[in-house]
């Protein structure tokens, strides 16, 4: 597989991040059903160089070309017809699978964007190559079809001419009562006399009753109840937060989270069984590219955790707390609202080592709690992870009951990406909650819901 293109990334546009998420996915939904030769019209992105820019690869081999730099009409012709054959056989393979309503609007709403002319297309070897823009789809204008104007039927002179005998008929007829000959003859019908009734003569105007006067009701004043409290904070409790909880993100960054989320939990087990050098070095090569393509563990959890910073109330400062390797962990100072930036930041560049990538949970969680109070005040942790520590023997769920009995108002919530439930004790001896996230979806909707427990995504008082 060879790199055709390598733009740089904005991680903080949060709907292109979105957009290439959905196009991982729409790739590992086509490519089973596609011809290999209709496949390769659609390049293949990978986050790289510390995932500040996107390549995008393919598996043809050649120089590659982009169209905009050939200058052969004939050439560019022949490619357009070659694009619109492709895309032509992929509809006709999308009509043929089986899709779940989530995947047919999935592919319903990308077809468009891979046919839009604001993509960058490479020939390989001859052969094109789409690079998606990620923009909306500037798609071809439909030639207009000129009106179709009916000819003129035989039969419409009839109806014209049928027409004007009756007007002809309707004017005799006229002429005969109307005729100025007519005017001597004296009326056969005498008119009628119209006799008035003497009791509607001078009759003098009935007097006018006003209707009787009802007195107002009187006006009873209703109570007026008193205003409900908002589910929200004024701006004083930002400026003077001394006494306002505070809340630790511990952020699982391994190399398990490398992990796709489009494999069943079976393939990622029997993947993590595998001995890799057991393979040749293509063979390998290709299945740890499919085993670790995008949406994997960590691009997602850290996009839904940057849009998840940014619903916690302000008054709430935040520190984190990340798990890259042993023997502990590493902790930040906290961050408050004006400067949730550079934390996002720090999120946004984290990437496991290629060595020596463990997960120091045990050292996370015990650093976590003594960055809080979690005895005058409710204090939080949210714990983002796909498994429990590796780098130490000692019993976590021992460390979170000695936590729960020093630091009663301490809560910790869990969202598990793999399931595995190995670090439930934690949440259930500080009160909080685990839940489990294992495909894009999950994941948003799962840490929105551990957020939403801890009570403190409430907003700007108006």
């Amino acid at each position: 597989m060879q790199r055709i293109a390598r733009v740089i990334v904005d991680h903080n546009d949060s709907q292109k991040m979105a957009l290439l998420d959905q196009y991982n996915s729409l790739l590992s939904l086509l490519k089973p059903n596609l011809t290999q030769r209709s496949f390769s019209i659609l390049a293949i992105p990978r986050l790289i160089d510390d995932n500040q820019y996107l390549g995008w690869y393919t598996e043809l081999q050649g120089q590659p070309t982009s169209l905009s730099d050939v200058n052969d009409e004939l050439v560019k012709k022949q490619v357009t017809e070659t694009l619109q054959t492709r895309i032509n056989d992929i509809e006709l393979s999308v009509k043929s699978m089986r899709l779940d309503s989530e995947q047919q609007t999935l592919v319903s709403s990308w077809l468009p964007r891979i046919k839009s002319l604001g993509n960058q297309i490479y020939l390989v070897n001859g052969e094109p190559v789409i690079i998606n823009s990620f923009e909306e789809p500037i798609l071809p204008k439909p030639t207009p079809v000129p009106p179709v104007v009916a000819p003129k039927s035989f039969w419409r002179w009839w109806y014209l001419l049928l027409l004007a005998l009756l007007l002809l008929g309707l004017l005799g007829v006229l002429g005969y009562f109307f005729c100025p000959f007519n005017k001597d003859k004296k009326p056969d019908v005498i008119p009628a006399l119209i006799i008035i009734p003497p009791v509607l003569v001078n009759k003098p105007p009935a007097p006018v009753v006003e209707p009787p006067t009802k007195e107002p009701e009187p006006v009873v004043q209703q109570p007026v109840p008193e205003p409900v409290a908002k589910n929200c904070i004024r701006k004083e409790d930002v400026a003077h937060n001394n006494d306002a909880s505070k809340m630790v993100i511990i952020f699982d960054n391994s190399a398990s989270m490398t992990l796709t989320l489009m494999e069943s939990k079976s393939a990622i087990d029997q993947y993590l069984k595998t001995n890799l050098n057991s393979m040749s070095e293509s063979q390998a090569n290709a299945y740890e590219a499919k085993m670790t393509r995008l949406p994997n563990r960590l691009s997602s959890s850290k996009k839904v955790a940057l849009s998840t910073i940014d619903k916690i109330q302000q008054n709430i400062d935040i520190a984190l707390v990340t798990l890259t390797s042993c023997p502990v962990a590493q902790t930040t100072s906290f961050y408050n609202y004006t400067n949730r930036s550079k934390l996002k930041n720090k999120i946004n560049k984290l990437n496991p080592l290629e060595y020596n990538s463990a997960t120091p949970l045990y050292s996370g969680i015990q650093q976590a709690s003594k960055l809080l109070n979690g005895v005058n005040r409710d204090d939080y942790i949210l714990i983002i992870s796909d498994g429990d520590d590796n780098c130490t023997k000692s019993n976590i769920c021992t460390l979170a009951s000695n936590i729960a009995a020093k630091q009663p108002r301490l809560k910790i919530n869990i969202v598990d990406i793999a399931g595995q439930h190995k670090i439930d004790c934690v949440a259930q001896s500080t009160g909080g909650k685990v839940y489990i996230a294992q495909n894009p979806t999950e994941i948003v909707n799962q840490m929105n819901h551990a957020v939403s427990d801890m009570n403190i995504s409430k907003p700007i008082c108006e």
